[in-house]
């Protein structure tokens, strides 16, 4: 008996479900795409403002405060703001303002100046001790970027990406107000406004799921990268 409800429940909610599993493939795109390209721009402006910091390898006062401030204006935008006000760039760039590919413009740009801080506060966790011996063998700062201070850091740049993919996963939910697609979407249009709270409910139940599975796999990364 209890199969047969199981049957009815599925056949009844199967257009729900596809729903919810193309949405769910849309937040991983999104996801994906924004952090994959947060990355690339991230991970280095983290190293350089690491670097051209008073006590750094290639210190630049000038430089560091002016990447300084860009870093600090793009984190201090609320995310559904910027959301918003890129909405001419993200039309000018994949020529629409709504759907997946449109809401992977802002999270992106939000996420380089993110993910550049955590870089940046996982090197400063890398012991000075270990660059100064470094440099006391001859090493030249293209070596000690890449053979101590990135290698050292790793645990935290790890961390860093893992928390930064949580953060865009947060924010592909809210990309769903303005029509961003993925979850937010639907948790947006079947759920709050019409009403339908076993909607909102599956909707946040696979957000919770998400973000728990992406944790649980950057504490493992994190666990067998640290040597410490």
């Amino acid at each position: 008996m209890s199969l047969d409800l199981v049957l009815d429940w599925w056949v009844n909610n199967e257009r729900l479900i596809d729903l919810l599993v193309t949405a769910l493939g849309q937040t991983i795109l999104m996801v994906s795409v924004a952090a994959a390209i947060g990355f690339i721009f991230g991970i280095p402006l983290g190293v350089l403002l690491h670097l051209t910091k008073e006590s750094g390898l290639l210190s630049n006062g000038r430089l560091n405060k002016s990447l300084g401030v860009v870093v600090n204006i793009g984190r201090s935008i609320p995310f559904i703001i910027l959301l918003v006000a890129l909405i001419p760039f993200t039309r000018f760039v994949v020529g629409s303002s709504i759907g997946t590919a449109a809401a992977i413009v802002p999270l992106a740009i939000a996420a380089i100046p993110f993910i550049a801080r955590l870089v940046e506060g996982a090197l400063l966790e890398v012991p000075s001790g270990l660059v100064e011996a470094a440099q006391a063998m001859g090493a030249k700062p293209k070596q000690i970027i890449l053979k101590v201070l990135l290698p050292e850091a790793l645990p935290g740049i790890i961390n860093a990406a893992t928390i930064t993919l949580v953060t865009l996963v947060g924010y592909s939910a809210m990309a769903g107000t303005v029509g961003g697609g993925g979850l937010g979407d639907v948790g947006i249009r079947y759920g709050y406004q019409r009403f339908d709270a076993a909607v909102m409910m599956m909707t946040i139940v696979i957000l919770v799921v998400l973000v728990q599975v992406i944790q649980t796999i950057g504490d493992y990364l994190v666990k067998r990268v640290d040597h410490r």
